[in-house]
C-alpha cells in the first residue's frame, strides 16, 4: 500500500510539472516529465497504471506532438520486458491507440503493428495477423528507411500467401519495383536539403538490400508456383542467381542453376522462353554441371528427343530436387515435363516436313493416333503451330496458307528472277558471238 501511494504522489507532482511545461509550450520539459511518469509505472512495474497514464496523458488539452512521439518510444522499449503475453498485447493495443491517426507517430504504428501480428501469428492466428499487417499503407510514409518499407510489404505479403489469399498476395506484391533492388547502395548518400523530410535509420533487424531481394524473389516463386507459370518461376531464380552472395558460393548457384534448367525445360515454347535458353546454355557455369548443359541443348537441337530414354537418364536428378533449396517442383511438373518434349518433337517434325501421315507422326512421337491429334490441336489452338489435319486422308499439313496477294508476289518475284536470267544469257550469247567474229577477221 505504500509504494502505491508513494507512486500516486510521484506521478501526480510530474504531472502538475507536465501540465505547466505543456501550457506554457516547453518542449524539453513536457517531453522529460512524461517519460518520467512512464520511467516511474515501468520501474514499479504496474502495468496498469502504464496504460491508464499513455491515454490520459495523450488526451490532454494542447498536449505537444513531441511528447506524444517521445512517450509512445518510450513505451515500445518497455514491450519486450512485459512479464506475460496478456500484458504485452494490452500495452501494444494501448500505444496503437494513442498513435491511430498521427501522421508524427506512423512509423512507431506501423512498428507496433507489425509486433502484434507477429505475435497473432506465433499463437496460429494467421488470418488476424494478415488482417493487421494489412490495415497499413507503409508505401506512403515519407520518413521510413526504405529497406524498412521492403520488409514491412514482404511481411505482408508472406502472410497473404500463408493464408492462401493469392489476389492479396499479387496486389501487395507489385508495390515493390524490381527495379529498386538493382540501385548501386556503394554511391554515398546525399545529404538532405533543408525543408526536405528527414528519413529515419532502418533498425537493426532490418535484412539488407540484397537479403530483401532473395526473401521477395522466394516469395514470388511460391505465389507463381500456385498456378504452374514456370516461366515467371524461372526468371525468379534468375534473379536471384545473379545476387553477388549466390554468385559468389558455388553451393548455393548450383541449386539455383539446376532450378533455372528444370523451369526452362518446364515452360511452354515462346520467343522469351527461347532467349532465356541460348542465355542459360552460354552461362560459363553450366559446364559445372554437365548433364542439365546437355539436357538443355537436347530442346535447342532440331531433333526427336525419346521421352523413355531422356526419363531414364533425369529421374534420378528430377526426384533429388526436393533436397535442394526451393524443394521438389510443383506436383505436376513430370507430366508436363512430357508435354513439353512432345511439344518440341511436333516442331521438329513440322521443321522438317511440310505433309505427313498421321500414322507416321505418331510413331515419330510414340503415342497413339488419338493422342497425338490432341496434342497437335491445343498446339495448334494455342499458336505455337499452324497445321491442318485432313482425318479421311489421314494427313497432317504444316504448310502456311498464303492469301492471294502473297501467292501474286511470289509469281511476281519469280518472273523477276526469269528474265533476269534471260537477259544474262542474252548478253553472254551476244558477247561471245562478237568474241568469235573477231577471232575470224584476224
Amino acid at each position: 500500500m505504500g509504494s502505491s501511494a508513494n507512486l500516486e504522489a510521484a506521478i501526480e507532482r510530474l504531472q502538475n510539472a507536465e501540465k505547466q511545461s505543456r501550457l506554457a509550450g516547453e518542449v524539453a520539459a513536457t517531453r522529460q516529465a512524461v517519460t518520467e511518469i512512464l520511467e516511474l509505472c515501468f520501474q514499479a512495474k504496474d502495468w496498469k497504471s502504464l496504460n491508464d497514464q499513455i491515454l490520459i496523458l495523450s488526451k490532454k488539452r494542447g498536449q505537444l506532438k513531441q511528447a506524444v512521439t517521445a512517450m509512445v518510444q518510450q513505451a515500445m522499449q518497455y514491450i519486450d520486458q512485459t512479464p506475460d503475453i496478456e500484458t504485452r498485447i494490452e500495452l501494444i493495443k494501448t500505444l496503437n491507440n494513442v498513435s491511430a491517426g498521427k501522421i508524427f507517430v506512423e512509423i512507431e504504428r506501423a512498428r507496433l503493428i507489425k509486433k502484434l501480428a507477429k505475435i497473432k501469428e506465433e499463437q496460429g492466428l494467421i488470418a488476424e495477423a494478415a488482417d493487421l499487417m494489412q490495415e497499413v499503407a507503409v508505401e506512403t510514409f515519407g520518413a521510413m528507411a526504405k529497406t524498412e518499407k521492403i520488409a514491412f510489404i514482404l511481411e505482408q505479403v508472406r502472410l497473404c500467401l500463408d493464408r492462401q489469399d493469392y489476389v492479396r498476395a499479387q496486389i501487395l506484391s507489385r508495390k515493390i519495383s524490381p527495379r529498386v533492388f538493382n540501385v548501386d547502395t556503394s554511391k554515398e548518400k546525399k545529404k538532405p536539403k533543408e525543408g526536405d523530410n528527414v528519413v529515419e535509420e532502418a533498425p537493426a533487424d532490418i535484412p539488407s538490400l540484397m537479403e530483401l531481394k532473395r526473401i521477395y524473389y522466394e516469395l514470388m516463386i511460391r505465389y507463381y508456383s500456385h498456378n504452374n507459370e514456370y516461366l515467371e518461376i524461372c526468371r525468379c531464380y534468375k534473379s536471384i542467381y545473379e545476387i553477388p552472395a549466390v554468385k559468389e558460393d558455388p553451393a548455393q548457384w548450383t541449386q539455383v542453376l539446376r532450378k533455372i534448367c528444370w523451369y526452362l525445360v518446364l515452360a511452354p515454347h515462346d520467343p522469351m522462353q527461347s532467349s532465356l535458353l541460348n542465355s542459360t546454355l552460354e552461362d560459363k557455369n553450366l559446364s559445372e554441371i554437365p548433364q542439365f548443359k546437355t539436357l538443355l541443348k537436347q530442346l535447342v537441337t532440331m531433333e526427336v528427343v525419346t521421352w523413355t530414354s531422356l526419363w531414364d537418364s533425369y529421374k534420378e536428378e528430377f526426384d533429388s530436387e526436393k533436397n535442394l533449396l526451393g524443394g521438389s517442383l510443383v506436383d505436376k511438373a513430370a507430366e508436363d515435363l512430357r508435354q513439353r518434349v512432345i511439344e518440341h518433337n511436333i516442331l521438329v517434325v513440322s521443321k522438317y516436313y511440310s505433309r505427313i501421315t498421321v500414322k507416321r507422326l505418331a510413331e515419330l512421337l510414340c503415342l497413339s493416333v488419338p493422342e497425338t491429334e490432341k496434342h497437335l490441336s491445343e498446339m495448334v489452338v494455342s499458336k505455337a503451330l499452324i497445321a491442318k489435319i485432313d482425318r479421311p486422308m489421314g494427313v497432317v499439313s504444316f504448310q502456311v496458307a498464303k492469301d492471294s496477294n502473297d501467292i501474286l508476289n511470289s509469281w511476281s518475284s519469280n518472273l523477276e528472277k526469269l528474265l533476269d536470267l534471260v537477259e544474262k544469257s542474252c548478253h553472254q550469247i551476244h558477247k561471245e558471238t562478237m568474241v568469235h567474229k573477231a577471232a575470224l577477221k584476224v
